[in-house]
């Protein structure tokens, strides 16, 4: 993936959008509508159902069609049937990134065998009360354990597409803060209960310390000399040191080596969601990313969503200046959306080091935040009216059943991107001042304090409804747009070297083998074993 790569700033193209940034610096939005009645027609895209609305964003066709010539020559075809035809496009660790294949996009490399047929059969038993455990009581609670992908995915799919009244209450404990777990064992009979373990090398450090937790508290109630292994299942890569552990061979699933943490919730991680959803509609969930999956691969550039996302992103961190990404979505159901983007995204782009080894000149990753409508319009919305910053923003809104709660939530969510676009200058806000019949004096006071700049860049994604294919649809999206972006920039989007450093420190520190620490690590390691004596 290194051969004839030339860096970002050097294409010719990349030159090209750094002067069409300089003449759309000044672009104002509210007149871009004004004057081109025809911008919402010419901006906006569709696949299927699935409408992307990109006409606030700050640039106009011409920008767009420089993006899309950057895109042809960074090779990104070349990169798309890179990634689907399994080559190696994780080329620090020499392996390819086909989490597509899970969902039946493309084929598994060369000698694997996909078979998920024994964590569905697990799983359908489980919702059918058929496994129990050591007591004889069937299992009616999965606590799954895990930490960053193993929890980030299958936690916000679950909470997007549970019902109430399931036939098995499923859970999710990521944190090594004792808390998470004790307030999950609150809930829990030891008897019926059942302990997922998702780690994909079976050494991360949180997701083994709950276990271990998690087997001392069964212990405790039902008695070592019982055997624990029917209130435990794994799904890792390293099956033996799942064996080891005390998990009964046939429940461990097979996590492949070339899927990625962030790109596994099609997996077998996906198992604590076939509990709660069951197979029906985590085949849904599937069948959504793989019609996404198949619109990346064939749709031409200019009328590709993921594409497309990935080219105004990318306008906007390094063209734009624009550092960070507030992810809008107007669903409770999506509340930990925003959670699972920042890994995808932070974990995936947060990098520096290009193909050939050196150093990107140009940004990548913008920081990724935000959190669901109407609930961020009365917390952090204020900063977008009226803040410092620019800040571009991802609308994600499901249209929903025809019911005044969910109009009324639809309704605020164009609102907001229509205010934040629109603004309010300062003879508006003395007009608004002034029709409430304010004297003068108090108008001039208070004029200034109601102005917002407005123009903020926004894109809406617009779908039928918050259901198993649509999410899959969206998720797809954002991890081939994930895809874009890193291509472009030439980094490796599928290795994390970097949060390997943090771990190492941590466990030299439970060593006692920290060797020679900075004054600031030292004496707070001081002051917190002070803490621990008097407290």
């Amino acid at each position: 993936m290194t051969e004839n790569f030339l860096p970002p700033q050097q294409r010719a193209t990349w030159q090209a959008l750094e002067a069409h940034a300089q003449r759309l610096t000044s672009l104002s939005l509210r007149e871009a509508f004004a004057s081109d009645p025809g911008r919402f027609r010419s901006l906006s895209r569709k696949h299927g159902d699935l409408l992307a609305d990109f006409s606030k964003q700050r640039l106009d066709t011409a920008a767009l069609e420089a993006l899309l010539a950057l895109a042809e020559q960074s090779e990104l075809k070349r990169g798309i049937c890179a990634l689907f035809a399994a080559a190696q496009v994780n080329f620090t660790e020499g392996r390819p990134a086909l989490h597509m294949a899970l969902r039946g996009s493309c084929p598994p490399p060369a000698g694997a065998i996909l078979d998920d047929g024994p964590v569905r059969r697990f799983a359908a038993a489980l919702r059918a009360g058929e496994i129990r455990g050591t007591t004889g009581k069937p299992i009616t609670r999965v606590i799954n354990l895990g930490i960053g992908g193993s929890d980030l995915g299958p936690r916000m799919v679950f909470e997007a597409l549970r019902e109430p009244g399931p036939p098995v209450e499923v859970e999710f404990v990521a944190n090594i803060d004792p808390r998470e777990l004790d307030e999950a064992l609150a809930r829990a009979e030891p008897d019926s209960t059942l302990f997922v373990i998702s780690s994909k090398s079976f050494s991360t450090a949180e997701t083994l310390a709950n276990a271990c937790a998690a087997r001392a508290w069964l212990a405790a109630a039902l008695g070592e000399e019982k055997g624990l292994s029917a209130h435990f299942a794994a799904v890792s890569n390293a099956t033996t040191a799942a064996a080891a552990f005390g998990v009964a061979q046939e429940r461990v699933f097979a996590l492949p080596e070339w899927v990625g943490g962030r790109y596994s919730v099609w997996s077998a991680i996906g198992l604590p969601l076939l509990v709660a959803i069951g197979e029906a509609r985590f085949d849904a969930l599937l069948a959504g990313a793989r019609a996404m999956d198949e619109h990346f691969r064939d749709a031409p550039f200019a009328d590709n969503l993921p594409v497309l996302m990935g080219l105004i992103g990318l306008w906007n961190t390094d063209f734009l200046g624009m550092e960070t990404l507030a992810v809008l979505p107007y669903a409770h159901g999506l509340r930990n959306f925003a959670a699972w983007l920042q890994q995808l995204e932070m974990e995936s782009n947060g990098k520096r080091a290009l193909r050939d080894g050196s150093t990107s000149a140009v940004s990548t990753s913008p920081v990724v935040w935000g959190g669901v409508g109407t609930v961020g319009q009365h917390a952090f919305h204020q900063l977008f009216y009226q803040g410092t910053r620019h800040i571009p923003m991802d609308f994600i809104v499901p249209v929903g059943e025809d019911e005044p709660r969910q109009r009324a939530l639809i309704d605020n969510a164009f609102a907001q991107s229509a205010a934040l676009m629109n603004g309010r200058d300062l003879a508006g806000a003395r007009a608004a001042l002034e029709a409430k019949g304010l004297p003068a004096a108090e108008v001039d006071r208070l004029a200034p304090h109601l102005v917002s700049p407005g123009n903020q860049p926004s894109t809406t994604l617009l779908l039928p409804c918050l259901d198993a294919f649509h999410l899959g649809a969206l998720l797809a999206l954002y991890e081939h747009k994930v895809f874009v972006q890193g291509w472009i920039w030439g980094i490796n989007s599928f290795d994390q070297y970097g949060v390997e450093l943090g771990k190492e420190m941590a466990r030299a520190l439970a060593q006692g083998a920290g060797g020679a620490q900075d004054g600031s690590t030292a004496a707070l390691l001081q002051a917190a074993e002070a803490l621990r004596r008097t407290g």
